[in-house]
């Protein structure tokens, strides 16, 4: 059930951080130095942003969840 829970840790990390990564940049960050601040205005959809958003609040609730329950895993084993 750790291995399970360790495996499924390893999956939303790297899908929040990948999540993370599509999101437009707002501006004055480190997105503009990679680019972010050349793209024009209307380059995406209010849509796509927001089903974007929601995803990403969905994946970092399920990865905090994995975290807490992996942590009660590993403290009930040793404790």
């Amino acid at each position: 059930m750790i291995l399970g829970f360790s495996i499924a840790l390893i999956f939303f990390s790297v899908m929040m951080v990948a999540l993370v990564l599509l999101h437009k940049g707002k501006g004055g960050g480190l997105s503009d130095m990679f680019g972010g601040g050349m793209s024009s205005t209307g380059g995406g959809s209010a849509v796509a942003e927001r089903n974007l958003d929601r995803i990403t609040i969905f994946m970092g609730i399920a990865w905090f969840a994995c975290i807490i329950i992996l942590s009660l895993l590993l403290k009930a084993k040793n404790g």
